[in-house]
């Protein structure tokens, strides 16, 4: 313990000097950054068209951008330090490499700290390549991935710390891998408005998938719990340090995510492991950045809740199987039949003339259009051909002005204006000439898709030989009529996209490298084809669990189909089966609920099992919700989140506990989680985690359906240490009549 003690006095010594040191220099080169600014403008007063006044104010501007970012670094590097400060490292090993007689001493912490005078390395940061034997290996002969090669040699000890507020609390030695002392001491804590890091607690199996640099496509099949989302972010701080030195910033990263609410919880992740945050959008970012502006597109969870709600079942199954339908590789090669039979057969080529001369004919431009396709998308080829044109007319315009104005001038009545008069002729003549021209060489991708569903019989020549859902004539007319309304259901934004995207092609997200897709289940085939087409450049880390599927039934194969549409070289799929939220009770609770089996082993951190509670009226159930969750209060709980089936559901909850508890109603449209008690929707609350869970109307009129087995799935998997739940009349038959 001395010993141990003496270390981190010593480092903290070290890391109090180098702050006070960055200080200064902070200050200096604030002083000299204001002097600069202030010198370019008293020396420089910038006039219109003076070239050499404007190069020096980019000499100035160049110098000032220089400090500025010398500036930025000095104080990231001093809040790199203030944040390690209190606990500078959690682990430790002992390392003798082979060939050596030294046994170094590795402490891993959250980021370097080392003394650049004399190179001593304090701690590691937890992404260094040595720093993955912490996580990766037990006692004894070890190996590592440096830039040099592959280093062998053995460790003799493990270490872990427990260190707060700058104070040694306790360690102990491990000879295995991360210790569940440790585990159960995080697990323990209360859970945050914010997902935390991992740094302490990673294990072996995902650490492999954080330092994972080999394959382009890796897919991580997690059960819930498992920590799918925090490795996916770790991942990336993780490839971030590795290509510090090449270029690679926060900006070649993208996440897309189920929701924004989703989004804004784990936002603090990359921050807390000294990385700017990446980009984050949601599927229906996409469709309102690329989707024509005047359609009024429903949202992902607008479908949900309009889906949830249908009371009808047979209604609810066969919107469910139209999602699906437009959503699979079937309506797919439809939408790729629909492309290829407007190319040969709608595009209407004509004759092209100017001025009594024929510049091209239909038959040439139509063989030029189909024989230049080399992956090019149809517009860039239809605007190939319209600059064709317009390069053989443009030489034409001037000769045929000459002739206009010597009509002009041999008519009556326009002998003062002949010129003038004479260009408002070209101009009109010019704008007819156009407006033929655009017939064919401009496509409405919008005004395609309609055709598809407005055409009789275009449907189903198009999808002969294959294989339709038994309402397919239903769903084509319900299409139709939404349609011509000017409303599009989320099942049909991507097909949309799909096709706007074939058809013009598509660059926003062609600096993307590296994108991260949470809840891959959720996803069909017909927006994976989306991603391939907006992150034509990118890797892939891709993350889901299938039993939190909501509308549709899917399996393991539906990862084997994920890979084929993204298409990569090297890929792989990983399985996370041991999950870490939820205490072991409430595990295995949940695990009963889905009705089938499933390979998910429970951390074993034991809590009270989950409460079933009948009350005879609705006023009862309010009274034992907001008594329960005083109680939960009381008893040190931080975040109760009472999740209903539907959004509608929330709204009427929150309004009855109102005035029993400052509850407050999460929605789509939500900033940051907050601490308290939330109302939550069941599929908003997708990610989410909460100490507390309490589930209203439990009973058999609310959760009857295969799509409520799921949701009910969803919203137990989301508590940490304790869970309620409550009905007035008949028990979902998907819990045990076990009530108190």
């Amino acid at each position: 313990m001395e010993e141990e003690q003496a270390y981190l006095d010593q480092v903290l010594a070290f890391i109090h000097t180098e702050i006070e040191a960055q200080d200064k220099l902070l200050a200096a080169k604030k002083t000299r950054l204001i002097a600069s600014r202030r010198e370019m403008w008293e020396n420089t007063t910038p006039v219109a068209y003076d070239f050499a006044q404007l190069t020096e104010i980019n000499q100035y501007l160049s110098e000032l951008g220089t400090q500025t970012a010398d500036y930025g670094a000095t104080l990231k590097q001093i809040r790199k330090y203030q944040k390690i400060i209190g606990a500078p490292y959690f682990g430790r090993f002992d390392f003798r490499e082979d060939g050596s007689d030294i046994r170094d001493r590795i402490y891993i912490g959250l980021s370097n700290v080392m003394n650049r005078k004399t190179g001593m390395i304090f701690v590691y940061d937890w992404r260094a390549p040595i720093a993955g034997i912490f996580y990766q290996y037990e006692l004894g002969k070890v190996s590592y991935n440096a830039p040099t090669g592959i280093i062998t040699g053995d460790i003799s000890l493990k270490r872990q710390y427990k260190i707060q507020d700058s104070r040694l609390k306790y360690f102990f030695d491990c000879s295995v891998l991360i210790n569940d002392e440790i585990l159960q001491e995080v697990l323990s804590h209360n859970a945050s408005p914010r997902m935390r890091n991992i740094v302490e607690t990673i294990q072996k199996e995902q650490d492999l998938i954080i330092r994972d640099t080999a394959n382009e496509l890796l897919i991580v099949q997690g059960v819930a719990g498992s920590g799918k989302t925090s490795i996916a972010l770790h991942r990336i701080a993780f490839l971030l340090y590795l290509s510090i030195n090449n270029n690679v910033n926060t900006n070649d990263f993208l996440i897309l995510s189920p929701n924004a609410v989703f989004s804004k919880y784990i936002s603090s992740v990359l921050p807390e492991l000294g990385e700017e945050n990446v980009r984050q959008i949601t599927f229906d970012d996409i469709v309102a950045e690329h989707l024509d502006a005047r359609l009024k597109t429903e949202t992902r969870s607008a479908q949900l809740e309009s889906l949830i709600i249908l009371q009808d079942l047979e209604s609810a199954a066969t919107k469910s199987r139209q999602i699906q339908f437009k959503g699979s590789r079937t309506f797919i090669l439809i939408l790729e039949r629909l492309m290829r039979h407007y190319e040969r057969h709608l595009i209407p080529f004509e004759d092209v003339y100017f001025d009594g001369k024929i510049i091209e004919t239909r038959q040439r431009l139509k063989h030029l259009f189909l024989n230049n396709r080399a992956t090019i998308p149809m517009a860039t080829r239809l605007r190939r051909i319209k600059g064709l044109i317009l390069d053989q007319v443009h030489p034409l315009q001037k000769t045929r002005l000459k002739k206009i104005e010597r009509i002009v001038a041999a008519s009556d009545g326009h002998e003062l204006e002949v010129k003038s008069f004479s260009r408002l002729l070209s101009i009109k003549t010019a704008r007819s000439f156009m407006g033929r021209l655009r017939k064919f060489t401009e496509v409405d991708y919008v005004q395609l898709y309609k055709m598809l569903f407005n055409e009789p019989g275009l449907f189903c020549k198009l999808a002969k030989g294959l294989e339709l859902p038994a309402d397919i004539e239903q769903l084509v007319a319900g299409t139709k009529a939404a349609l011509a309304r000017g409303h599009v259901p989320y099942e049909d934004c991507s097909p949309l996209l799909y096709l706007k995207l074939r058809i013009e092609g598509g660059d926003l997200f062609s600096d993307v490298r590296q994108v991260v897709i949470d809840e891959a289940q959720d996803y069909y085939p017909v927006q994976y084809e989306v991603f391939k087409l907006l992150f034509k450049n990118s890797r892939y880390t891709i993350l889901g669990d299938i039993n939190q599927t909501i509308e549709k039934e899917v399996d393991l194969s539906f990862y084997d189909l994920i890979a084929a549409i993204i298409d990569k070289k090297e890929a792989v799929r990983l399985v996370l089966n041991k999950s870490y939220r939820s205490s072991y009770e409430i595990n295995a609770f949940s695990q009963t609920i889905l009705g089938q089996e499933q390979e998910n082993i429970s951390f074993k951190r034991h809590e009270a099992k989950p409460a079933i509670v009948f009350k005879r009226s609705q006023d009862l159930v309010d009274r034992a919700i907001a008594r329960d969750i005083d109680r939960y209060f009381k008893q040190g709980f931080e975040s109760v989140a009472v999740i209903c089936k539907t959004q509608a559901e929330a709204r009427t909850v929150h309004a009855r506990l109102a005035t029993a508890t400052k509850a407050k109603l999460v929605t789509g449209n939500d900033g940051e989680l907050e601490k308290g008690v939330l109302v939550i929707s069941s599929y908003m609350a997708k990610g989410l985690e909460f100490d507390v869970v309490l589930i209203p109307s439990v009973d058999s009129e609310n959760y009857t359906s295969a799509l409520d087995r799921k949701l009910l799935y969803l919203a137990c998997t989301r508590a940490l240490h304790h869970m309620t739940l409550y009905y007035t009349g008949q028990i979902s038959p998907f819990l045990p009549d076990s009530s108190t």
